[in-house]
């Protein structure tokens, strides 16, 4: 255990970059009207492919035309890659006064320092916004908390097992290049915000009274496109032209089609000649009540949709054309555990197992012979488990899993051996976890935002936060997770993480 360097304190005020909607104008440090977002969509045919903002998909096109008008109009760029750095560098619809990492505002301490560097500049405007402050640089051994200089030591503060290996410069201050980035939008939502799903580059947002859509790509307006109506989770498969939620009151397994979905932005915008779609823009799977969670997974060329309800556990699998739609495969009922998160592991390549978490401890079902194993129970038979999530690990043939539960994780095979003396220990029990494609998981908790190692469980960097406050994990793609705050008597806002930095690995 090490003492971390911490930061001086600082209020927040009001972001001094305020984006606005529909016709106002936006205020973005470094951009400038001939750099926005529907002129480099417009001359993206003479930009090379390394410059380009990403490769459209052909699913989903951009949903309003390319003509010149107005630049206050939004336009809703549906691209496979979520980092389009014409969408994320020019800050169009973020607001900076969450980031964690501007060169202004950062700083860095070298291995072993558990002091201020005795030259500081005074702070700025600025550097008083940040609602979260930044931790690396702790040495290698010794033991200690995080604690900010002229306050007394708090017994109640966090206690975090440090052990990085911090990536410093000639000077032996940390690189300004190696933090990642949090920025936090504009938009209040007065409900909860449950879940949230990527479309393109645009964000799908759950509420507990409807369905909207951030758009990502332009002024950062929202629209609304389902209302009175509770979204607890959702995935999108682009692909297959599908969203895939539990919503409602009783918890169905409900199927949108995202072309009808496009159709009402369509709408709302008041482009002409829009086809209207046929069909019914959704359908419920099977006749499920009382979902719980559910995962997809892909096996082969089949996607899998497993779904725990209160009692058991059902698999369905993508029929395409002309089907169209998820057909029942196997169902496994009257589970002695109650399934509360699932999820589907690929044995070698060939064998299926369903792995699910509930209030003991965690269980697999072998798909062939429909037997249950429990893989692993606390020793404490008396703890009350909140499962967080299972990760399979990669390079293991699906062997090999990290199971968080309350404030740890532990390393097992999917047969319950122990595959790792070591365990994973978050500093508080976190709210939400959630593996990232980075090779890494994250613990929100309501005292600091903690990134780990999955192969080891490490410290890589840890965000405080200013006062404490819950979040939500929502979602992630390649280096982009986002989040939210949780209700708490006001609005509800979405939080955006960059991870994908140089020297990342090395904090």
């Amino acid at each position: 255990m090490v003492k971390a360097a911490s930061m001086p304190d600082r209020t927040p005020i009001a972001a001094d970059i305020i984006i606005g909607s529909g016709s106002s104008g936006s205020e973005s440090s470094g951009s400038s009207p001939d750099a926005s977002p529907f002129d480099a969509r417009k001359n993206n045919s003479r930009i090379p492919g390394s410059a380009a903002s990403g490769e459209r998909c052909g699913v989903m096109p951009d949903l309003l035309p390319r003509t010149p008008i107005e630049r206050s109009t939004p336009f809703l760029a549906f691209t496979k890659d979520g980092s389009s750095p014409s969408i994320d560098s020019q800050g169009a619809e973020e607001i900076r006064d969450m980031t964690v990492g501007s060169s202004e505002t950062r700083q860095w301490f070298p291995s072993g320092v558990n002091s201020l560097p005795k030259i500081q500049a005074p702070l700025t405007a600025r550097d008083r916004e940040k609602s979260f402050v930044a931790y690396f640089g702790a040495g290698m051994s010794g033991s200690g908390t995080v604690n900010r200089p002229g306050r007394a030591q708090d017994t109640n503060q966090v206690q975090i097992n440090v052990n990085p290996n911090p990536a410093t410069t000639s000077n032996g201050l940390h690189s300004d290049s190696d933090a990642p980035e949090i920025r936090k939008y504009k938009k209040k939502f007065s409900g909860d915000i449950l879940c949230a799903a990527l479309w393109g580059v645009n964000l799908l947002i759950g509420t507990d009274s409807g369905l909207m859509l951030l758009d990502r790509s332009g002024q950062g307006k929202v629209y609304q496109l389902i209302t009175r109506r509770r979204f607890e989770q959702m995935t999108v498969l682009e692909g297959q032209n599908i969203l895939v939620t539990i919503s409602g009151r009783k918890r169905r397994i409900r199927v949108y089609y995202l072309s009808w979905l496009k159709q009402k932005i369509l709408r709302t915008e008041g482009v002409s000649g829009v086809e209207l779609e046929k069909r019914n823009g959704w359908v419920n799977v099977g006749d499920l009540q009382g979902a719980v969670h559910f995962k997809i997974v892909r096996y082969e060329r089949i996607k899998f949709l497993v779904v725990g309800l209160e009692s058991t556990v059902e698999i369905y699998a993508w029929a395409p054309k002309p089907y169209h739609k998820f057909m029942a495969f196997k169902a496994f009922s009257q589970l002695t555990h109650l399934p509360l998160i699932v999820d589907l592991t690929v044995e070698k390549n060939s064998r299926l197992k369903v792995l699910y978490g509930s209030r003991e401890g965690f269980h697999a079902i072998d798909l062939d012979s429909g037997s249950i194993d429990d893989i692993y129970t606390p020793a404490n038979t008396e703890t009350v488990v909140t499962p967080h999530c299972i990760v399979i690990m990669p390079n293991s043939n699906g062997m090999q899993l990290l199971l968080c539960y309350n404030n740890e994780g532990v390393y097992v095979s999917t047969y319950g051996k122990a595959t790792k003396s070591v365990f994973l220990q978050w500093g508080e029990t976190p709210s939400s976890v959630a593996y990232i494609s980075t090779g890494q998981i994250m613990g929100w908790g309501n005292k600091a935002i903690e990134i780990r190692s999955v192969d080891t469980g490490h410290l890589d960097g840890v965000f405080m936060h200013k006062k404490a406050q819950k979040l939500k994990f929502l979602c992630e793609r390649n280096d982009k997770v986002f989040f939210s705050s949780a209700k708490g008597g006001g609005a509800c806002q979405i939080y955006f993480m960059t991870l994908n930095k140089p020297g990342l690995s090395n904090w």
